[in-house]
């Protein structure tokens, strides 16, 4: 039957596209169902580009700051927005065109359009009625498109996209989500950003260090609230001292339009308000899963609170329909929707030992300046958790690669359970952390102990000799401090 498959992944996002190459790896006959653009949000309008926006932005702080490495540097600095964002898009494009090599080279039928599972172990699909933001590269050649389509295995990999408050919808011309910040015609004098989670505070990073005027507001006490409250502190005052504007404890209540500006009203927690004006609002108070129409609702697939519930395997309660990734709940990151992949296909595939998921070993990276990454408990939740802990800190300060390179500012925090010396959270603010935390992230898969950890020998010099400086600490051994 040419329509028939072992496995059909319905988004082509890193989620469903990495778990399409694993079916095929593993023997399975596969499709992969895509609307819009290979790649997913991630690729195409998420992670990758803003990583891309972040770079220009970093690069044009150190050419203001060259004098601060011994270079000087003659006549203005200018960063045209237009020439920034070409070279995002064009990351991404590039990016775009490998996942269609990828899916020929492991022999993955594409299918082109919208997808509804009309029935356990049957989807239709039809011309989709999205069409991509821009052009992209050429649709494979190993492309299929609207009909039936019969598979053992549907795993649905739909992602998810930017919420809307109730009154505050974006407008795509005065509140953007992230799909307008991405790719600015010009620069707005002044900016207010709705929330300080990953999104938020990232593109009020890249903004700021272009020259425009940022406010964020964000409802909880502290930015990035699902960090530990003592790197969220240190990351504020580093983010502050750069111009960036911070208000906590604090909603959007109301956003009145003008013809090129917004007015927001803005409450405190004491029951205050003020009024800010902005050309351009971001509205980045997360995401809500994409379980619309795809045929979860005839089929009695259970959901919650905007996204499916799955088991540790990505197991819906209808069996022979799975989900992954963002769709399936937080945390809603890339390599979580990579990892949950693999372990479902690997599953339905029959090997053996086979974990599922550990939620509390996904590492999350924040790329904004200074950058944030954490993995595993904060002291608050292990407090609350009733671990009895040891805590270490290291400052970038003390730090001669640190020094060396001018980022001198951050800080490396441990946490682990005093009784068994276990690894249960590793946190840090400071250049480069984002790669550092998989050090970290290894080790707590590995189960390590505090002193496995300082029996190891770490590099001299480079960053990742505070890791091991902050385990010291935790125990009273610290040297270099």
């Amino acid at each position: 039957m040419a329509n028939a498959y072992d496995v059909i992944v319905i988004g082509s996002g890193p989620g469903g596209y990495v778990t399409a190459i694993r079916a095929a790896q593993l023997g399975l006959k596969t499709a992969i169902v895509e609307r819009e653009h290979l790649g997913g949000i991630c690729l195409n309008w998420g992670c990758i580009p803003t990583k891309a926006l972040l770079r220009s932005a970093e690069i044009k702080h150190f050419a203001e700051h060259a004098k601060d490495y011994g270079v000087t540097i003659e006549g203005t600095i200018t960063a045209k927005v237009e020439d920034v964002v070409a070279r995002s898009r064009g990351v991404s494009k590039r990016l775009n065109g490998g996942i269609g090599f990828l899916m020929k080279k492991n022999k993955i039928d594409v299918i082109w359009g919208e997808a509804k599972v009309t029935k356990v172990g049957e989807i239709t699909v039809v011309k989709t009625t999205k069409a991509p933001m821009e052009p992209q590269n050429p649709i494979p050649k190993n492309t299929l498109g609207e009909g039936t389509y019969n598979a053992k295995h549907i795993i649905i990999a739909t992602g998810a996209r930017p919420r809307a408050i109730l009154g505050i919808e974006p407008d795509g011309k005065l509140i953007w989500t992230y799909f307008e910040a991405m790719v600015p015609k010009t620069l707005p004098n002044k900016m207010l950003v709705m929330g300080s989670g990953a999104i938020g505070i990232e593109f009020a990073s890249f903004y700021n260090a272009m020259g425009v005027d940022v406010t964020v507001v964000e409802l909880m006490s502290n930015i990035m609230p699902v960090e530990d409250e003592e790197i969220s502190k240190f990351a504020r005052k580093a983010i502050e001292k750069q111009g960036l504007k911070i208000i906590t404890e604090a909603k959007v209540s109301k956003v009145e339009k003008g013809a090129n500006s917004v007015i927001a009203t803005v409450e405190t927690k004491d029951g205050k308000s003020e009024l800010i004006e902005a050309d351009v609002m971001i509205s980045a108070v997360g995401v809500v899963g994409n379980i619309e129409n795809i045929g979860l609702e005839g089929l009695g697939i259970e959901t919650d609170r905007g996204c499916i519930v799955i088991d540790d395997y990505g197991n819906t309660n209808v069996n022979g329909i799975y989900a992954i990734g963002d769709v399936a709940g937080p945390p809603m990151l890339a390599h979580k929707a990579e990892h949950e992949g693999v372990i479902c296909v690997e599953k339905i595939a029959g090997l053996p030992n086979v974990h599922g998921m550990d939620k509390g070993k996904i590492p999350g990276c924040t790329y904004c300046h200074p950058q944030v990454a954490s993995v595993g408990l904060t002291e608050a939740k292990a407090k609350e958790a009733g671990r009895d802990i040891r805590v270490g800190r290291y400052n970038f300060n003390a730090n001669g690669k640190a020094i060396a390179l001018g980022e001198d500012s951050g800080m490396i925090k441990v946490i682990f359970d005093k009784g068994t010396g276990e690894l249960i959270g590793a946190h840090m603010v400071g250049a480069e952390v984002t790669e550092l935390i998989q050090g970290f992230v290894i080790a707590m898969n590995l189960e390590t102990t505090e002193e496995e950890l300082m029996a190891s020998i770490f590099p001299h010099p480079t960053l990742s000799e505070m890791m091991g400086e902050a385990v010291l600490d935790a125990y009273g051994r610290v040297l270099n401090a």
